[in-house]
């Protein structure tokens, strides 16, 4: 019973992925940017109080500010780890041998994905000494704090689901890394940048015609670009009145994170299918 569900293609990566020096250096170096931060954010706050003392509300801006830090470099880290996973092996000239084996497509596809959020994981996990100085001089919920990791959880599978998808339908390395740090500037900028021209046109259109100062704005495309952008929904999370604030501009009263986790599970099953069904595809092609 335990053999259907073991993966020797994520046992092997894990192994792989634990014992590299590269892999731990990355690590060294994520939890020194994180360091550097909340180190110098307490040395210059407690310097410009004049009294040494660091407030609850301070506490809450190292804590917001360590929070979009972190997503930064989840979101920079992930498709390096993603993005080469099937292009790679293909680059080696191991990928035949390693279809020729008695694992299944899902098998390989979800074993590599998993080797790389099982690591991003443990990055999100060591920092979490760092943040228990939060906790230390308050301002910050524990149920705040859990809901950027589940956040931060669902981000990187979808990001790290594009990657493996690139890396299966494209040849080269290079061009996976490409296209997937394409889309993640599409999703953490682009979006943004569409959500305020949605803004700008939907207003320029409800003044055009004739003033009506009861009119209720209503916006669901410039809702849809503001729900799949990561930075929106970390702002909602952080800050819940801007939840509301944005429900008041765009018209829209489903919550944020209810359309995020709907659009990012929907591209996650999206990516892993079409890397599942394109990986053998490949192969006889290449052949």
């Amino acid at each position: 019973m335990m053999e259907r569900f073991s993966n020797p293609v994520l046992l092997k990566e894990l192994k792989l992925r634990f014992r590299s020096f590269k892999s731990f250096s990355g690590l060294m170096f994520y939890l020194a940017v994180l360091c550097l931060f909340v180190t110098g954010f307490l040395l210059i706050y407690t310097q410009f109080s004049g009294t040494g003392f660091f407030k609850p509300s301070d506490s809450f801006t190292m804590f917001a500010g360590l929070s979009v830090i972190q997503m930064g470099l989840v979101m920079f880290i992930t498709p390096g780890l993603t993005a080469g996973a099937i292009s790679t092996e293909r680059e080696k000239q191991t990928l035949n041998i390693l279809l020729t084996t008695t694992q299944s497509s899902s098998q390989i596809i979800i074993g590599k994905l998993l080797s790389s959020v099982a690591f991003l994981v443990l990055m999100l996990l060591a920092g979490l000494p760092l943040y228990s100085l939060v906790f230390l001089f308050g301002g910050v919920s524990p149920s705040q704090l859990i809901t950027i990791f589940l956040f931060y959880l669902v981000t990187l599978i979808a990001i790290g689901s594009i990657g493996i998808m690139f890396s299966t339908i494209t040849k080269k390395t290079i061009v996976s890394m490409i296209a997937t740090y394409g889309a993640m500037i599409f999703l953490g900028g682009i979006t943004a940048f569409l959500f305020f021209v949605g803004l700008s046109m939907e207003q320029m259109f409800m003044y055009s015609g004739t003033p009506q100062p009861n009119a209720t704005p209503f916006s669901p495309i410039s809702y849809f670009w503001a729900s799949i952008n990561p930075g929106a929904l970390m702002i909602t999370i952080l800050y819940p009145e801007m939840a509301s604030s944005l429900e008041s501009v765009v018209g829209v009263s489903i919550p944020v994170w209810v359309s995020y986790l709907i659009f990012y599970v929907l591209i996650t099953a999206f990516c892993l299918f079409i890397a599942i069904r394109k990986l053998r595809a490949n192969m006889k092609t290449n052949r």
